[in-house]
């Protein structure tokens, strides 16, 4: 059975950090070229975080498909 779709998201935790790029966005970056892929921004997932303060939230969503946008990851591939 041949994978077609990568589905795979993170959370809006913080600062996107190297341990990030090497363990997530490198991987996203060849395989936008490859198959189809639907990467998304798991912000309900970062409420057991930051339950206290869900505004911090939504600064964090911005800033993380930005850093996605400056790593590579293109939105009309993925």
């Amino acid at each position: 059975m041949a994978i077609d779709r990568v589905v795979s998201g993170m959370r809006p935790t913080g600062m996107l950090h190297l341990g990030h790029y090497n363990g997530v966005l490198k991987n996203w970056l060849s395989l936008q070229h490859e198959l189809e892929c639907l990467f998304f921004v798991a912000d309900w997932h970062a409420l057991t975080t930051h339950y206290d303060s869900p505004e911090i939230i939504e600064n964090n969503v911005w800033d993380m498909v930005i850093d996605w946008l400056a790593a590579g990851v293109d939105p009309a591939q993925a």
